[in-house]
């Protein structure tokens, strides 16, 4: 049986000032109507049932969560007390979902991508779950095939091909993983027609990954078991903050997927956008007659090639304005041009080093 593990505890800094510590990036609507933390619940369609399905996210998030996701169990939507990255995450959230079904398969993904068609996605992960049913050993994660050289995804390359016999997806051995590239090396992945994206999205069983924390990373599975112990406990709550404090947080690529054997990659079949940075609404949104990405109200006298985005009736007219960022919200505006906008984490660091916490 399937459980999907959506990972929400992000701060989408890149989106400021949109995206806040209260309202992050995957509780916006950036691409269409939903927002998109569920339209990451939706995708799965009827491959899971609503208890099986866990949010896991940080703590001031959970009631939001929980009033977007009324239909979810209350003790599906777990906040993490201090933010330790996603090795931590996933292995709480193992512990969770082995503690309801040992036999479990966990479809693991963030709840900031946009992905489509939802039928290609729900089968693709229905075939990286028989793959893992036919050898228990196996984690299964899926590489989307480049169109450029992006220097800001990592990289898996595959090795030899694996015998699937469902045709849904190509399988392959994962030679080794690989940090962000600088340009020209990405320019050499892509050339080399055997790398993937890292698309952050994993299948396995929960059995398997909670052995290989504790394989990999002994000292934090000592705390992650000590909270896997008190689950529906009424002492679960407080074991959680004790024991999730002393946990050194580090990433699930890190931890696991870089010493990990029995690695399958299966190239994504499916359109994936992993929604980054305000650039990329480009790419999921559509462009006005002048090129401009537009969310909310926008009066363009020559000005091309913008991302404009105004919360409520709020207007922004530009007049010979090009290739720049506009952000309205209700007590920040944010202009910046587009090669630009990867500085906007600076103006959060400095926000945090003013503690002009009204604007973060």
């Amino acid at each position: 049986m399937i459980h999907a593990v959506i990972m929400a505890g992000g701060s989408g800094t890149r989106f400021w000032p949109a995206s806040r510590s209260e309202t992050p990036k995957q509780l916006l609507r950036l691409a269409g109507d939903t927002v998109m933390l569920q339209a990451t619940v939706n995708r799965l369609g009827d491959l899971v049932t609503n208890d099986q399905v866990y949010i896991l996210t940080n703590q001031k998030l959970v009631s939001a969560i929980s009033e977007l996701l009324p239909d979810l169990p209350d003790t599906h939507i777990v906040g993490e007390p201090y933010k330790r990255d996603t090795a931590p995450c996933i292995g709480l959230a193992a512990s969770l979902v082995y503690r309801s079904d040992p036999n479990a398969v966990m479809a693991v993904m963030p709840s900031d991508h946009v992905i489509t068609p939802e039928a290609t996605f729900q089968g693709a992960l229905q075939a990286a779950a028989n793959l893992v049913q036919d050898d228990p050993r196996r984690i299964v994660t899926f590489g989307i095939p480049p169109t450029y050289p992006a220097e800001s995804f990592g990289y898996i390359q595959r090795a030899d091909a694996i015998e699937n016999s469902d045709a849904v997806c190509d399988a392959y051995s994962v030679e080794q993983f690989k940090e962000k590239p600088s340009a020209d090396l990405a320019q050499q992945y892509l050339d080399a027609g055997t790398y993937y994206w890292n698309s952050g999205i994993f299948v396995w069983k929960a059995s398997t990954i909670l052995e290989a924390l504790r394989q990999y990373q002994p000292e934090m599975m000592v705390h992650i078991d000590k909270i896997g112990a008190a689950i529906g406990d009424s002492s679960f709550q407080s074991v959680l903050e004790t024991e999730f404090e002393k946990i050194q947080g580090t990433s699930i690529d890190y931890a696991v997927m870089e010493h990990y054997e029995h690695v399958v990659v299966m190239e994504a079949t499916f359109q994936w956008d992993d929604v980054g940075s305000w650039q990329s609404l480009s790419r999921t949104n559509a462009l006005d007659d002048s090129g401009n990405t537009v969310l909310g109200k926008h009066l363009s006298i020559e000005s091309t090639g913008n991302i404009i985005s105004a919360e409520g009736d709020h207007l922004i007219a530009t007049i010979g304005v090009n290739d720049k960022v506009i952000v309205h919200t209700n007590n920040a505006t944010l202009v910046a041009d587009k090669n630009e906008e990867e500085r906007v984490r600076e103006i959060v660091k400095q926000l945090e080093g003013l503690e002009w916490d009204e604007y973060l």
